[in-house]
């Protein structure tokens, strides 16, 4: 009798365990098919999408929803934090959640202040609540490769690449390699992450996973690698890629004139010096500093510079902006400034023929040609994590050398098929 009802009680616990199991996953199943917007769970809901019109105010839309006064100045009251009157704009999604019932009443309201920032408003149950929704980044890993035959651009575009990564090179390279005399021939490849809502929608580009960029026959790499809590590129050596001083003021532009110990001059006919070199560039275009400093000197020369500007960088270098059509806001003599900050705007003020920046560097008082000189790196890998360094570099490396090598067969077999249709 013992024994029948041991063996009754293993039988209650096995079945009654397996029923738990199932039900457990039934559960899962149920939860995992159920379908869901801004966080909210809408098997039984309606959503009703609707925008912003022009002149409508919060308290207009809730009115229109059918919410008396006093409810509309609830619920404006409540989310007034997080999402102000005056944060309301023309154009602005918004999504109403409603029952399925013959008389539908809404359970949420949800507004798009971004992309991918929601504000939702639950107002089920007593009081109102107010909160947060983000729709979940991915993120995927791209690559691009190309040749220049008449500039970055058109090569990026050429390949059907977002052409912003031209902006992305010259950020990273821009100590390095002087963007306004790319070559035909010069070679590209960038390893990058683009940015995705829902694995549907692109964001655009997220990061620079690594780059390699061919000019005049010698090859420039960037490694991105944090020290310090700081993300940094730096080259095969592991020496920073940033450097004391950009390689121009200017982002892309033409070189029309070089640095000479003899030049005839345009306006005067006669031949002379030329320590600088002349960037041509639309009036109004931004000019930047090339490096950290204090403005020594502002002012105009009517009969040579125009309205120009003297950095001193350190006790060694200065740098000297010329024929602008004016100056930055706050660009004052003594105004200290940061590398790349915008101190004036492309002129043909003083002795020009047309919108340019003559642009010049004197080392310990003496001019140097701008194009030629070498600016040290502000600072290495550290030494302790050099290993984890060339880690990271290796691991860029065979990742490009992988998805040049894609290319490489993308492009073998569509040549093949175009020959086979010549056929």
């Amino acid at each position: 009798m013992q024994k029948y009802f041991l063996f009754s009680l293993f039988l209650f616990c096995l079945f009654s365990c397996n029923h738990k199991k199932e039900t457990a996953q039934e559960e899962l199943v149920e939860e995992y098919t159920r379908q869901y917007r801004f966080g909210i769970w809408i098997d039984s809901l309606d959503v009703v999408d609707f925008q912003v019109r022009q002149g409508e105010s919060f308290s207009r839309i809730y009115a229109n929803l059918g919410f008396s006064a006093a409810h509309s100045e609830k619920i404006v009251n409540a989310k007034a934090d997080l999402f102000p009157p005056r944060s309301l704009r023309t154009g602005m999604n918004y999504h109403v959640f409603q029952t399925l019932d013959s008389v539908p009443e809404i359970t949420h309201i949800t507004f798009a202040r971004s992309r991918r920032h929601f504000l939702v408003i639950d107002l089920q149950g007593d009081s109102i609540q107010v909160s947060e929704f983000e729709k979940p980044i991915t993120i995927h890993r791209r690559y691009a490769e190309g040749t220049i035959q008449s500039s970055l651009w058109n090569a990026l575009a050429y390949r059907g690449n977002d052409t912003q990564l031209a902006i992305n090179l010259l950020n990273i390279f821009a100590w390095q390699i002087d963007f306004t005399g790319l070559q035909r021939g010069d070679s590209y490849q960038i390893l990058y992450d683009v940015a995705y809502i829902n694995d549907t929608i692109p964001l655009g580009i997220n990061s620079i996973e690594g780059a390699v960029f061919t000019h005049n026959n010698r090859t420039f790499y960037a490694f991105p690698f944090e020290q310090d809590s700081v993300r940094q590129f730096f080259d095969e050596e592991g020496n920073s890629l940033r450097r004391a001083f950009l390689k121009a003021p200017l982002e892309i532009v033409r070189v029309t004139s070089g640095f000479s110990n003899a030049r005839m001059h345009p306006i005067l006919r006669i031949v002379r010096a030329h320590h600088g070199v002349d960037y041509a560039a639309p009036s109004g275009t931004p000019v930047m500093t090339i490096g950290d400093g204090v403005v020594i000197e502002r002012g105009y020369q009517a009969g040579g510079a125009g309205n120009f500007l003297r950095i001193r960088h350190n006790a060694v270098y200065t740098t000297t902006y010329m024929h602008l059509r004016g100056f930055a806001p706050g660009i004052q003599r003594g105004t200290h400034v940061k590398q790349g900050q915008v101190i004036g705007y492309v002129g043909a003020t003083g002795l020009a023929t047309g919108p340019h920046l003559d642009f010049r560097v004197h080392q310990n008082g003496v001019p140097i040609n701008p194009l030629t000189m070498e600016s040290p790196p502000e600072f290495p890998v550290h030494s302790e994590l050099v290993d984890s360094f060339n880690v990271v570099k290796q691991n860029v490396l065979n990742e490009i050398t992988r998805f040049s090598f894609d290319v490489m067969a993308a492009d073998r077999e569509k040549n093949n098929n175009s020959n086979d249709m010549e056929e």
